[in-house]
């Protein structure tokens, strides 16, 4: 595996550990982490370790291991907090709504009568995020 980062992109610096983030989960091609900005409670981010713009240029065997991951996560999400159900998506380009331009899929619990927007306004603390980290973990 190449290990190709942006030094600007801040999801290449919390893979790297220069930024610090609730991680859920990672293996050595992808990683799984709160959203600072989480929309949801338990909202999480699973991006690829190698730095890929969007699906558009994204290798397809890092597709099927994002996807995979993806998965396990929503798994652990239900099983962890229960929601009513979970979104999963992901956008390509700034008019899509992408604002980080690393790829990403977001895996978002949702309970009923919830907004369904993806994307939070506000940063949650860091110690918050590592809570709802460690039981989302717990169920992996």
């Amino acid at each position: 595996m190449s290990s190709s980062r942006d030094p600007d992109c801040i999801f290449c610096k919390i893979i790297s550990r220069e930024v610090p983030a609730a991680i859920i989960h990672e293996d050595d091609r992808t990683i799984a982490f709160m959203d600072a900005f989480p929309s949801s409670k338990g909202h999480a981010l699973v991006v690829p370790k190698d730095h890929h713009p969007n699906l558009l240029t994204l290798p397809t065997d890092l597709l099927q291991a994002a996807a995979a991951l993806a998965q396990r996560i929503a798994r652990a999400q239900k099983q962890a907090l229960q929601p009513d159900g979970i979104i999963v998506s992901q956008f390509n380009g700034e008019a899509a709504g992408q604002t980080v331009f690393h790829y990403h899929v977001h895996v978002v619990p949702r309970w009923k009568g919830q907004d369904s927007a993806v994307h939070g306004r506000k940063q949650e603390d860091l110690q918050v995020l590592q809570e709802v980290a460690s039981q989302i973990a717990a169920a992996l």
